[in-house]
């Protein structure tokens, strides 16, 4: 346990000094409040921007407070999952090109501490900025949409979480075997990219998928479903991002002779 401590602490402020803890949750803030913000002012903008003929009124249906925080969680399923993926992509990569691996195998420390104190700071820094950015947005929508209920969103904040959890696991799992970041995050996306696509083709076939929580989440915030109806993805979820955990272990200890 206390070379698990030493680990963690040793990731956090690795972090810190990189400025992983001032980039990530500033970009998913921006990401997320202009979610709100560009579609309460989309008229202006566009009228604005548009070569329109004087006197042109340009009018939209103004969607309700749930509508705009379901868009927002469409835009950290875009681009948010990119920079999730970034953000994890080097935590190992790194650290083998700079021969800090090859000390850290020299001391009593296991695979599984290596591999654990990896995945939980990158699941707290990641955990964490979502939820500020998601918390931000929530109190813009309030502001300028209708209100949306504190408990929905909580709810759909946890859902969604436990799909950034498989993402960074998944990314974790295969820095274990890939050795170059920007390959790492080729293939994790990619891979990712094809679950998602494979989920919306095979919707019947495809209700266990880690790629469904994300509409999941949506669906509580709009059409506040009965949660026993979630119980598939996120059992399935969870143990698939259990299995990637172990797999990570049991590959890192064979690559690197824990």
């Amino acid at each position: 346990m206390k070379n698990f401590i030493t680990l963690f602490q040793k990731e956090m402020l690795e972090s810190k000094r990189n400025g992983k803890w001032i980039w990530l949750p500033v970009v998913i803030m921006i990401l997320g409040i202009s979610q709100p913000i560009t579609t309460y002012y989309m008229p202006q903008i566009i009228e604005k921007a548009g070569n329109l003929p004087e006197g042109a009124k340009i009018e939209f249906p103004v969607p309700t407070g749930a509508e705009v925080l379901a868009a927002t969680l469409s835009q950290y399923g875009t681009i948010g999952t990119l920079l999730f993926v970034l953000a994890t992509m080097g935590v190992i990569s790194q650290e083998r090109q700079n021969n800090v691996l090859t000390l850290i195998m020299a001391r009593p420390v296991s695979a599984f501490q290596y591999i654990a104190s990896k995945w939980s700071s990158q699941v707290i820094i990641a955990l964490t900025s979502l939820f500020l950015s998601y918390v931000l947005t929530w109190y813009y929508t309030n502001l300028l949409f209708s209100p949306v209920r504190w408990i929905d969103v909580l709810i759909s904040f946890l859902i969604y979480s436990l799909w950034i959890i498989f993402i960074l696991t998944f990314t974790i799992w295969l820095g274990t075997f890939l050795r170059n970041s920007g390959g790492i995050a080729g293939v994790s996306l990619t891979l990712l990219a094809a679950l998602s696509l494979l989920t919306g083709l095979a919707t019947r076939y495809m209700k266990w998928s880690p790629a469904t929580l994300r509409d999941q989440a949506t669906s509580i915030l709009i059409d506040q479903k009965n949660l026993d109806t979630f119980f598939l993805p996120v059992f399935s979820t969870i143990i698939l991002s259990i299995i990637l955990f172990a797999l990570a272990v049991n590959t890192l200890k064979r690559f690197e002779h824990f």
